[in-house]
């Protein structure tokens, strides 16, 4: 019998972002049996402090799971501190996790295609995180799976277990032999393009990512990001409201699908899919230009 993971929520302050989000998880078949924990950011300064404090009254209306638990931050810790730390908390009290942000719509089967998921694939070293997101990629027509694995995890509507996210080294401790190893950084980008540029970012302190970091820890352990094929996730935060998404854009707006999912415990990565989702990433010459001459950063 699978035990529903708690859905971990991510929240800073985007009030109606945050309802829709609830809103369609409470829609959810397994809302009213999960638990609910919030972790909800403070305030950058005095122009954030009407927003958030209008995200923590709707907190306390929420109902329609099996219990809800508000962690209210004093201070703005931002998404990448606040991830890190709240995943870590309620992992060390669960053997399991779903993470949402404060802007993912989700199909009614999302929770329970996450449960199912997380309980499959538990044994399996090589998977280090599931996800009910997928980018619009066009698929092989000879792929037959409901599901495929590539070395990159997915931060939109996400799941793992404890003793995958254990392995997190979270300060990137050796960062300097993977800039200086060409063909380590080769096999990074088979997840795509831009993950060793953000990578390099993320270092640098030019961006505050927990997700690249995440995914550097699932390529040292050799391990992959489990996806559906048809989405169960929708964003609905790249419309400039976000943190780290402050311009607009129409192409994350992939359509959710409902219906069951075969999951086959022993899926194996397919090298045609792992190219194809790459390629969904790959970065322009124009954005390869920026980076060396901005950042320094050399594929």
């Amino acid at each position: 019998m699978c035990v529903y993971a708690p859905v971990v929520l991510f929240c800073y302050n985007r009030p109606l972002h945050l309802r829709q989000t609830i809103e369609s998880l409470q829609m959810n078949t397994q809302a009213s049996e999960s638990e609910l924990i919030v972790y909800s950011d403070g305030p950058k300064g005095e122009l954030d402090v009407q927003a958030v404090t209008e995200v923590r009254q709707f907190l306390t209306q929420i109902n329609g799971f099996k219990n809800v638990t508000i962690f209210k931050a004093e201070r703005n810790k931002g998404l990448a501190a606040s991830v890190v730390e709240g995943v870590s908390d309620v992992l060390s009290r669960y053997p399991k996790v779903i993470v949402l942000e404060d802007d993912m719509l989700s199909a009614s089967d999302f929770l329970s295609f996450m449960n199912q998921a997380l309980d499959v694939y538990s044994e399996r070293d090589d998977i280090f995180s599931v996800t009910g997101y997928t980018p619009p990629i066009k698929f092989p027509q000879n792929y037959v799976h409901d599901l495929y694995l590539v070395p990159r995890a997915s931060s939109w509507g996400w799941g793992t277990w404890a003793p995958k996210w254990a392995k997190a080294d979270w300060q990137v401790n050796d960062f300097e032999v993977l800039k200086n190893d060409a063909a380590k950084r080769e096999a990074f980008n088979r997840g795509g393009g831009d993950l060793w540029p953000m990578l390099a970012k993320q270092q640098q302190g030019a961006i505050d990512s927990w997700a690249i970091r995440w995914t550097y820890s699932q390529f040292c352990n050799e391990a992959y990001g489990l996806y559906p094929v048809h989405s169960k996730i929708k964003n609905i935060g790249t419309d400039g409201s976000g943190t780290n998404f402050t311009f607009k854009s129409s192409q994350y707006g992939h359509e959710m699908a409902e219906g069951g999912v075969v999951m086959p415990p022993d899926l194996m990565p397919d090298e045609s899919m792992i190219r194809t989702f790459g390629d969904y990433y790959r970065l322009s010459l124009l954005l390869k230009i920026k980076n060396r001459v901005k950042y320094g950063i050399r594929s």
